[in-house]
């Protein structure tokens, strides 16, 4: 069906109770929020240049953890209702993708924040003599780990078999995409993309480098984002096993560097042995959308009434149903 066609199509349906949604951008977020919406009643259209598959979702790691996230009372809600959901979908839905596995998590300087743990039952203490050499302390628990090439492909399975019609276009403005699919609310869920359409450029990348391996059987995730010798993090999925990584806070470099592969290699197999020698499947840079402040909020813009949903850094995938819940109420007017 040509793009024209999809839009006349959707148009001349019948208006549900609650109207018509258009959501802008396919990434993790904006998948979520459609599919929330459309479960909400509403009749809802994703407007995006690129699909799941080309967005900066596809290169996340895909662990429930809040990294780069806002530290607040509201992203905490938004991490409770993800987590529960994501481990909704590992007991009941194992064609998304979501598995729960056990972990470490290391501690190496006073005062860092765990408040990621109150979300997560059976919490624990690491054996001191399992501590890593020169930590302060380590934390064992089983988190959402999730297969992102499977979890996007289902997203937008749910999403079509939601009646979701997904428009590739650009658009300039919300009420360019009002205009385009006849919207009633249009939700701004964009990653990087999204402060530009709404005038606010206080966003700015963190760049990040990882490298998948073959994955030949190992299930403990590791995450020590402040080792010594540079960040390391282990999560083992489905299909292979992502290491990672680099958090670069305003790098725009979206080419691998092989230097910087070597040493993440380098790094995660000193941390864990078992990975020495696993085949290289690939390497990748996403840029993570991060923000001062996470923005969800419902105003008006452009003459139609807005949800912005942008500004997750690092936490897409972890904040990711809990702000499409959030989303779907403040679509309400709630």
């Amino acid at each position: 069906m040509s793009l024209e066609e999809s839009i006349a199509h959707h148009v001349s349906e019948p208006s549900p109770a609650r109207g018509r949604a258009t959501v802008i951008g396919a990434g993790v977020i904006g998948l979520t929020s459609a599919l929330a919406l459309a479960r909400d009643g509403w009749t809802v259209t994703i407007v995006a240049q690129e699909a799941a598959s080309a967005s900066v979702s596809s290169v996340a790691g895909g662990i429930w953890f809040p990294y780069k996230a806002e530290a607040s009372e509201r992203a905490q809600r938004l991490l409770d209702d993800s987590f529960r959901e994501f481990v909704r979908l590992a007991a009941q839905v194992p064609e998304s993708g979501v598995d729960l596995r056990s972990g470490t998590w290391v501690e190496r300087l006073p005062g860092t924040d765990r408040s990621w743990a109150a979300a997560v039952p059976g919490v624990r203490r690491a054996p001191e003599d399992e501590v890593p050499l020169g930590a302060l302390d380590a934390l064992r628990a089983e988190l959402p780990i999730v297969d992102m090439p499977t979890f996007l492909h289902w997203l937008e399975d749910e999403c079509q078999a939601e009646g979701i019609i997904p428009l590739q276009s650009k658009v300039r403005s919300p009420r360019d995409a009002a205009e385009l699919t006849g919207a009633d609310l249009v939700v701004v869920a964009a990653g990087a993309g999204s402060g530009p359409l709404l005038g606010d450029f206080t966003g700015f990348p963190v760049r990040g480098q990882v490298v998948r391996l073959q994955q030949p059987g190992i299930t403990h995730w590791l995450i020590d984002d402040d080792h010594p010798d540079g960040m390391i993090y282990v999560i083992p999925r489905r299909g292979d096993i992502v290491i990672g990584g680099t958090a670069d806070d305003g790098e725009f470099d979206t080419e691998v560097n092989p230097e910087l592969e070597t040493a993440l290699l380098a790094r995660a197999v000193a941390a864990v042995p078992e990975l020495a020698g696993l085949r290289v499947l690939s390497s990748a840079v996403g840029l993570r959308p991060a923000r001062p402040t996470l923005r969800l909020e419902r105003f008006e813009s452009h003459g139609v009434p807005v949800v912005a949903a942008y500004g997750h850094g690092g936490a897409g995938v972890t904040l990711s149903w809990g702000t499409a819940a959030e989303v779907a109420r403040l679509a309400r007017g709630e």
